[in-house]
């Protein structure tokens, strides 16, 4: 009866019970226990409350207990919210108090929030135990609810996106088109699992195929490489920030890397001097592009395809429609900075309780609206110039910030920068840019300028400079630009 996500578990432990399905730390758990507890646990939530349409939180950092009550909550019917572990304790509350959670598995060390139930995590396998081991077949249909995961919240009050499980499984077979994901998988998820691309487009397709799932608490450089010898990884996804602080790594040279079959990246666009860093390494460095909305996949660029169209986010996904639009929504011209537009079966059908925004995210017939600006070439590969509402104008041309970030990327004594627009009298806007020394370097803001005068327009060439130690991000690795504007 369940058409949904919740099944997973049973039909893959009935085909592969014996294969790991998750690796943390020293504990290895088999898909015939990972069904057995996600069984008990869906059985406790009922006893708690739980069935269909009621909403189920989490809020910790990747550990198995996000992927078994993700699944639990499926089973019943319900929808799982991740929460993001760094939020503070009334940003944790009004989303728990937006959403109506029933249930809140929490861990000790995250801010202090409740729901009617409160599970802490250290009490967690003595309250799951409390289950009885009997089976449960609810009803749950494609098209019910299976998420609600809310954007970054970069300006202004989060929304609450729903996921759909069609959304999720259709994401899935996106992305099993474009990546060949084999029963063999060693995936490492070192992005937080509240993120859309960690959960979505890694450990999910790694469940659906019997992969094997080894789960990092945190990012850690030093961990990732000891973890990729450990077991052999062959696949991972990551933020530019987290390719990039391996590539730094003093281990990167000497690393043995030869069980790694694909690296995925999203989350921003990556500049073109750390792509080619990995390609260098004879690693194949793959893109894609998308959003929570789009449960992520909307374009992907094939690892055979990596080599020689670096840069580019790639082609849309197989089940996917995508556009490039004017703002009168017509299609722009090859080259042509437009609004990325998004139709499909993995689209989300809304927000939460937010039917203003809901209106306003889909035009009149029905393409979602990304906010994102992108320009097409002939052969119809997607390169993601910046948002919409971080694009600029500064003497009545349009300045992209992303393209000024990879320039500055590729000097030598820049390890991170963030660009924004600030006001000018005589220009309108200028570029105000945050830099991040490379360890061992001194970031010069003269010999930055020079630098990029004879790779930039003079327009595009930022005005004021600001050496800073770190930048401001989101849970999902993004850097925070609403910060850095009131900062």
């Amino acid at each position: 009866m369940n058409a949904g996500l919740g099944g997973w578990p049973a039909r893959r432990a009935a085909i592969s019970p014996h294969r790991v399905a998750l690796v943390f730390g020293e504990r290895l758990t088999t898909y015939a226990e990972l069904h057995r507890r996600v069984t008990r646990l869906a059985a406790r939530l009922r006893t708690a409350g739980v069935g269909r349409g009621d909403r189920v939180a989490y809020l910790g950092p990747n550990h198995p207990a996000f992927v078994e009550t993700m699944f639990a909550t499926h089973l019943l019917g319900g929808v799982f919210v991740p929460l993001n572990f760094r939020l503070t304790a009334p940003e944790v509350g009004y989303l728990l108090d937006h959403c109506g959670a029933a249930v809140l598995i929490r861990s000790p060390e995250c801010a202090a929030a409740a729901a009617p139930t409160t599970v802490d995590l250290a009490g967690y396998d003595a309250w799951l135990a409390e289950g009885p081991e009997r089976e449960v077949d609810a009803e749950v249909a494609a098209d019910d609810p299976a998420f609600i995961l809310y954007t970054s919240g970069t300006t202004g009050r989060p929304k609450g996106a729903v996921l759909t499980h069609a959304n999720v499984i259709w994401n899935c077979y996106n992305l099993l088109v474009g990546v060949d994901v084999g029963g063999d998988e060693v995936t490492l998820i070192g992005a937080p699992l509240f993120h859309v691309a960690a959960l979505n487009q890694c450990l999910l397709p790694t469940v659906l195929k019997g992969g094997r799932s080894v789960i990092m608490p945190a990012w850690d450089v030093e961990r990732c490489f000891d973890l990729i010898a450990e077991h052999g990884v062959t696949w991972m996804f990551g933020v530019p920030a987290m390719f990039a602080g391996l590539a730094a790594s003093p281990r990167w040279a000497g690393a043995d890397l030869s069980s790694v079959r694909n690296l995925m990246a999203g989350g921003a666009p990556v500049p073109a001097a750390l792509i080619h860093s990995y390609l260098g390494r004879g690693l194949r460095f793959c893109q894609g592009y998308g959003m929570t909305e789009t449960a992520p996949g909307a374009t992907f660029l094939e690892a055979p395809e990596s080599a020689g169209h670096v840069g580019s986010a790639g082609l849309p996904v197989f089940f996917t429609d995508v556009r490039c639009v004017r703002p009168d929504l017509t299609d722009a011209a090859p080259g042509e900075p437009g609004e990325v537009v998004i139709r499909g079966p993995n689209v989300t059908p809304g927000y939460w309780n937010d039917p203003s925004a809901t209106a306003d995210a889909f035009t009149p017939d029905g393409w979602f609206r990304s906010g994102d600006i992108a320009a097409v070439d002939e052969a119809g590969h997607y390169r993601l110039l910046d948002r919409l509402k971080d694009m600029y104008i500064s003497g009545g041309e349009n300045v992209y910030p992303a393209e000024v970030e990879a320039a500055l990327f590729e000097h030598p004594s820049i390890a991170e920068a963030a660009v924004i627009g600030v006001p000018d009298d005589r220009w309108g806007e200028v570029g105000r840019a945050f830099v991040v020394p490379a360890p061992g370097r001194v970031a010069r803001p003269d010999e930055l300028r020079a630098y990029l005068a004879g790779r930039l327009a003079r327009y595009k060439i930022p005005a004021y400079f600001e050496v800073v130690t770190d930048l401001p991000r989101t849970g999902s690795g993004k850097v925070r630009k609403a910060a850095l504007r009131t900062r």
